[in-house]
């Protein structure tokens, strides 16, 4: 009896999706970080694989949870490798590629283009190319700007080498909002240093606005000729980090063990930097242990709003909730368009913020359920603020990542890729995409 093999399957290869290819390759760097931190040239002291994975998904998502102390862990060559896991992961895996291409004279396919354009968070493929070059020309110019003011700071305090140093990798750290520090205790030893919050501060607040708001401000310069996102983003990001700062103030004022006992200009230090940082940055300069429940629960909403879209940071993206607030309200004052600044917003648009929220919320408490049962003994409270940091990829802790067990690393990496990748991403990789036309009759379903 002959046997009848479909010939086609095995000459095609297997074709993915834009978010399916842009998963795997995010995968895959993962991986590759787990395997060259686990080499013994990568470790002053003995690493365990899932520290390895740990580390690696936390470096390449750009988040700043560490299951072990990086400075006293790793080389100079298991620092680097976490540099360029944070670098490649902030900047993008799909960006960097591009970039090679582009400097091999190579023309860009139309298919490069698409996954460029998911990768970026585009509406649509043209002006890609521009973007990723105006990308790395204003993203390593700033931060060659800031290794020189920080090199300042601490080349007279460590040395010439050590200073320069430990400024490149915090400004590749800051910018790229992944709140890795090679201090085992943060920046709490600059609480009150001007020059560590400014430039620390503008840094992963320029990485968190958003690529596009960055290019569009370099081309418009004047307000009036901003796009509705910038102006959108730029508003939203200066009103949610002054609230922000007045509540950490406000919170943690009499605390002894954080703002309490420093002095009147340390505690505004440290009330703008840890106002500043729960959005994007996982970098503290006062202890994140001590702070007050109120404090804790501030930064959980500010960590599940997170940064801009299309920048560095995780989260719902801030855009996203600005639209669903004015979605909010719009439905309160009994009105059928959601408005922002004299520009109403497509119905699309409002149903994929409602989307990002609803897998967000769904994901996260999927999260929290297997966390709280492996963590037994450990606060809810602090539970929520890790599974939080995870997802926001931000990377503050109130001290559960050395703790966790094995199955608690593994969910918080998936946390960690999912709050990157972002939740339609990892959604459209796993559904399979359907057009349908047809118009249903009118249903009620009684709601509120």
């Amino acid at each position: 009896m002959a046997l009848h093999v479909n010939k086609s399957r095995l000459h095609n290869p297997i074709k993915l999706n834009p978010p399916q290819f842009l998963a795997l390759l995010f995968l895959f760097l993962i991986i590759l970080g787990a395997c060259l931190l686990k080499l013994p040239i990568a470790q002053e002291e003995s690493l365990r694989w899932i520290d390895a994975l740990f580390i690696a998904t936390s470096a390449a998502t750009v988040t700043g949870l560490a299951s072990v102390d990086p400075g006293s862990t790793f080389t100079l060559f298991g620092e680097i490798v976490i540099l360029f896991l944070i670098q490649v992961g902030g900047l993008g895996v799909m960006s960097f590629a591009s970039l090679v291409v582009i400097m091999m004279g190579r023309k860009i396919s139309v298919k490069q283009r698409v996954l460029m354009q998911e990768a970026l968070n585009q509406p649509s493929i043209g002006g890609v190319i521009r973007l990723v070059r105006n990308l790395f020309v204003f993203s390593i110019s700033i931060q060659i700007i800031a290794v020189f003011f920080l090199s300042f700071r601490w080349v007279p305090e460590m040395g010439f080498g050590k200073g320069v140093y430990y400024s490149v990798f915090h400004v590749i750290s800051a910018y790229n909002n992944a709140g890795f520090a090679l201090w085992s205790d943060g920046l709490m030893g600059y609480v009150g240093d001007p020059m560590v919050n400014i430039v620390i501060s503008l840094l992963f607040i320029t990485g968190g606005i958003g690529f596009t708001v960055l290019v569009d401000l370099w081309v418009s310069r004047k307000w009036k000729d901003l796009s509705l996102h910038s102006k959108v983003m730029i508003f939203s990001t200066f009103a949610i980090n002054i609230v922000a700062i007045l509540f950490v103030y406000l919170f943690e004022f009499n605390n002894p063990k954080t703002l309490g006992m420093l002095s009147g200009a340390e505690k505004l230090w440290a009330a703008y930097f840890q106002g500043v940082s729960p959005r994007t940055a996982g970098f503290n300069s006062i202890d994140m242990t001590a702070i007050n429940p109120d404090t804790s629960l501030l930064m959980i909403l500010l960590m599940f709003v997170g940064a801009g879209s299309t920048s560095t940071g995780g989260g719902i993206k801030l855009t996203t909730f600005v639209v669903i607030l004015f979605t909010v309200a719009a439905f309160l004052k009994g009105k059928d368009d959601t408005v922002i600044m004299k520009r109403t917003i497509r119905n699309a648009v409002v149903y994929r913020a409602l989307a990002i929220t609803t897998i967000s919320i769904l994901f996260i408490f999927a999260a929290l359920f297997v966390v709280t049962y492996v963590q037994k003994g450990d606060s809810f409270m602090i539970i929520l603020f890790e599974v939080m940091s995870a997802f926001g990829t931000v990377g503050l802790s109130m001290g559960l990542t050395p703790d966790l067990t094995i199955i608690g690393k593994i969910v918080i990496c998936a946390v960690m890729v999912f709050g990157k990748l972002g939740p339609l991403t990892l959604a459209f990789s796993l559904a399979k995409q359907t057009r349908e036309n047809i118009r249903y009759p009118d249903g009620e379903v009684f709601t509120g």
